[in-house]
């Protein structure tokens, strides 16, 4: 095997190839950006359908709706935003929201910075815990 393989899930792909192109294209952006990340994220499905990608706690969670994509950031609202990306739920204490709407451009990297601090924050014991049994 070369390297390590991303902990992809085929629900996550179930629920992208659902999408409508331009929906599917963002999906399939943010996720490859979360994975690049660190490629420990894991997906998983939680709320029935929805796509979470986790690594020692939620890092984000994607919901597609009629215009636009959602990104929600499980970062508590303490992850800098220089760049403005953040579009809602700056009050929040679990998550914050990039809405991303056709037409649109992803800002990977700003986006990715993102994820990456959030990721080293659940490292570092700092994320909502998630129960592990086993």
């Amino acid at each position: 095997m070369a390297g390590p393989a991303h902990h992809r899930d085929p629900r996550v792909d179930e629920y992208i190839d659902a999408l409508p192109g331009w929906q599917r294209a963002i999906c399939t952006e943010v996720r490859d950006l979360v994975h690049a990340a660190d490629p420990e994220v894991e997906e998983t499905i939680k709320r029935t359908v929805q796509p979470y990608f986790v690594l020692q706690g939620n890092v984000c969670a994607l919901l597609s709706t009629k215009d636009h994509v959602n990104v929600f950031l499980y970062d508590g609202g303490i992850v800098p935003d220089p760049e403005g990306i953040i579009t809602g739920g700056h009050d929040n204490k679990t998550a914050r929201t990039v809405a991303i709407y056709e037409g649109e451009t992803v800002n990977a990297p700003a986006l990715r910075a993102m994820f990456e601090r959030i990721i080293a924050d659940n490292r570092a014991g700092g994320g909502r815990k998630l129960k592990t049994t086993g």
